[in-house]
């Protein structure tokens, strides 16, 4: 008798075997499958590359255009234009030619700016925009005309009147401004701010006030009256039939402060003019403008003077400061030079009669060397006011000290217990190195001059104050003070400037100035010296023994 269930055993064993085999089956070809769709993926990626790579090989390149303008689509004008023109579109200028294109439906007409670089293809449609050209021609702004036109220079007597891009619209541009345009000279696109001009140009209202020079009350009472009260009371001028100065020239021996004169200028228009921009101050540094290229010289001094007129024209006071004139503005045909001057000269000459009509603009010049200035720059209606800013005298010079001596200085406790007070210790340390300084006895002679007539004359160190001098004997006192303080490890005692520091800068500047006689000729130091007397024939530098120290 069989056992129930155990006939069955064999089929649901057999059962199980084939559902095994099945799963595996059905496991292998789903493995099979993935794997076809990752073959047919990859086969279908390499067919796109390979269609992108066709495409691109065969797609004719774009050409590029500048944007004019874009026209909305509108209603034909009967017998005047034809239905394709209503369409709308778009003005483009391509090498010189200006066309009339389409724009492709994909492009958003709105999107598009003039000026733009624009793609076409091979239809001529505009199918996209370009990146923004980087490079291309400069020009000088010459006006900018009511319709928004811009009137350049091109250089070499050539002019052209440009569209002004989007970029400037809201930008003011003045006259003499450099702004680039796009590679066909249709557009200014983008202001360039230069420095060819600008190394020679310092833009700015400088630090320096009429208190920050000592010794020259006549000088500062005569440039006020021929540049402060033009400037400041023009209506009392015009009721007088007065007309301001068109230029004005300092001229002295070196370090006299003609440089400061001019500085302390435009500061005392900026402190006493009413609302209003504060006057610009341009400071031509004359050596620096010269240039080796023809024309580049006069081409600067014009963009110069055109800078002067665009600001004047605003309301804007304008001190156009030329130092070291002379470096510039030399007689014609002295061959003294390479004869530059026979067209430098002309430039400025024309220039400065140009600035009559004008108002708010003044021209300072400098120089130690005023018989080398072309007597054309100095005659009247150019040059109209000439001040000599001379050496100065003794109360110049304590003045000059005092302002760098000041009550900021430290003062070495000796001296103020010596004169009762630090004020007191000042004025009596000040008086000593004047003394020193204007010394008249052998000690302080530095050498012999012998002139024409046979007569000779001893100069002193009182010859050949300046300035510059003055200060540079302060300034050596304080290095002498420092010295002493840092020895002392700080001490507080120690601390100060001392008539001894003082004393022994005057003679260490006394040095100097004998081994500078000794450098030159005579005739160079009679010209930067301001010699006045008879024509020198010999300088004979005097040693320490023979000027009986």
């Amino acid at each position: 008798m069989s056992v129930p269930g155990t006939q069955d055993q064999p089929r649901r064993d057999s059962a199980r075997i084939e559902a095994d085999r099945l799963r595996r089956q059905l496991e292998a070809a789903a493995r099979n499958n993935r794997r076809m769709v990752e073959l047919l993926e990859a086969t279908r990626q390499e067919i796109t590359e390979l269609k992108q790579a066709l495409e691109t090989a065969t797609t004719p390149p774009f050409t590029v255009a500048t944007l004019l303008a874009v026209h909305a689509p509108r209603a034909a004008r009967t017998g005047v234009e034809a239905e394709a023109v209503a369409r709308g579109g778009a003005d483009v200028v391509q090498n010189g030619r200006r066309l009339w294109v389409g724009i492709s439906p994909l492009v958003d007409p709105a999107s598009l700016r003039p000026g733009d670089e624009v793609l076409m293809d091979e239809s001529s449609l505009v199918v996209g925009t370009a990146g923004p050209m980087t490079a291309g021609p400069l020009a000088r702004v010459r006006e900018r005309r009511e319709d928004g036109r811009l009137v350049v220079d091109l250089g070499g007597d050539t002019e052209r009147v440009v569209a002004c891009g989007p970029d400037l619209e809201a930008v003011t541009l003045g006259r003499a401004d450099a702004v680039r345009l796009d590679s066909r000279q249709e557009w200014a696109v983008e202001r360039v701010e230069l420095s060819d001009v600008d190394d020679v140009l310092l833009e700015q209202v400088p630090d320096v006030t009429y208190a920050d020079i000592g010794g020259l009350g006549a000088q500062i009472a005569q440039i006020r009256e021929a540049v402060e009260i033009p400037f400041l009371h023009p209506e009392l001028y015009r009721q007088h039939g007065l007309r301001a100065p068109k230029g004005i020239l300092l001229y002295g021996p070196p370090g006299t402060g003609k440089t400061m004169l001019a500085k302390a200028v435009a500061q005392s228009l900026s402190q006493h003019r009413q609302g209003g921009r504060p006057p610009l101050f341009l400071n031509i540094k004359g050596p620096e403008l010269l240039n080796k290229y023809v024309g580049e010289t006069e081409r600067q001094i014009r963009l110069i003077f055109e800078r002067a007129r665009a600001q004047a024209d605003s309301g804007t006071p304008v001190v156009v400061f030329f130092d070291e004139m002379e470096a510039l503005f030399r007689t014609r045909g002295s061959g003294v030079s390479s004869d530059v001057e026979t067209t430098i000269v002309p430039q400025l000459l024309a220039e400065i009669d140009g600035v009559e009509s004008l108002e708010n603009v003044i021209v300072i010049g400098a120089s130690n060397r005023e018989d080398m200035i072309d007597p054309a720059v100095l005659r009247p209606g150019r040059l109209d006011v000439k001040i000599r800013v001379a050496r100065p005298d003794r109360d110049g010079a304590a003045q000059i000290m005092g302002t760098h001596l000041s009550d900021q200085v430290p003062v070495h406790p000796d001296e103020v217990a010596h004169a009762g007070s630090r004020q007191a210790a000042r004025t009596r340390m000040i008086e000593r190195t004047v003394d020193a300084l204007y010394a008249r006895d052998r000690a302080a002679a530095l050498g012999q001059l012998t002139d024409v007539t046979g007569a000779e004359h001893i100069v002193h160190l009182s010859d050949l104050v300046s300035g510059a001098v003055v200060a540079d004997v302060v300034d050596r006192a304080k290095r002498h003070a420092v010295r002493d303080l840092i020895d002392a490890d700080g001490a507080e005692a120690a601390r100060g400037v001392r008539t001894e520091h003082l004393l022994a800068a005057v003679a260490a500047v006394q040095d100097d100035q004998r081994d500078m006689l000794a450098a030159v000729s005579v005739d160079q130091w009679a010209q930067t010296a301001g010699w006045r007397g008879p024509r020198l024939t010999s300088l004979r530098v005097l040693g320490e023994q023979e000027a009986g120290r």
